[in-house]
């Protein structure tokens, strides 16, 4: 495997666990103002973000390369409203997809055709991730953050499960 393709792929394998804090962290948060369903939605991300880690680490495994973990920065504890935590989450998953698609494009650089095919998982998967976040914003903006609205989409959040899906596709 080339060297910098190993390091970007490690690099982003890092930064899925560090995504994974941030949603964590946002699950904290909501957990502690009583929004239970919206802590199950971020707790139920934290578990993606940390199955894509895992997708990346046998992935290195597989090519010969060697999975490295690096320090993971503060993912911050305090949000605004939130609104402003999933503004925050949609920003950060825009991040993702940069990084994800300068991966692609490296990878389809050195005629790497293994890490492309295996990048347009993650590829797919960004599309979903910000359309995901993108509705919940604005099922916020249409009910408001109190009353009958939030608390019917607390409850909705609230259904959200993990299924971990197989992780060779």
């Amino acid at each position: 495997m080339d060297k910098k393709l190993e390091k970007m792929i490690n690099d982003q394998m890092n930064f899925e666990i560090y995504s994974a804090y941030i949603y964590l962290a946002m699950g904290a948060y909501f957990d502690a103002k009583g929004l239970t369903g919206f802590a199950n939605w971020m707790k139920v991300q934290w578990q993606e973000e940390l199955f894509h880690a895992k997708k990346m680490y046998l992935y290195l495994l597989d090519k010969g390369g060697r999975p490295f973990y690096t320090a993971i920065p503060d993912p911050g504890k305090e949000w605004k409203s939130a609104k402003a935590a999933f503004e925050h989450a949609l920003e950060h998953e825009k991040i993702v997809t940069s990084r994800i698609n300068a991966i692609k494009s490296a990878a389809m650089k050195l005629d790497d055709h293994a890490t492309s095919v295996f990048y347009n998982w993650f590829v797919n998967e960004q599309v979903e991730e910000e359309k995901n976040v993108g509705e919940i914003i604005q099922k916020i903006e249409f009910v408001g953050e109190k009353g009958p609205g939030a608390y019917m989409l607390d409850k909705e959040l609230a259904a959200r499960v993990f299924v971990e899906p197989p992780l060779a596709e």
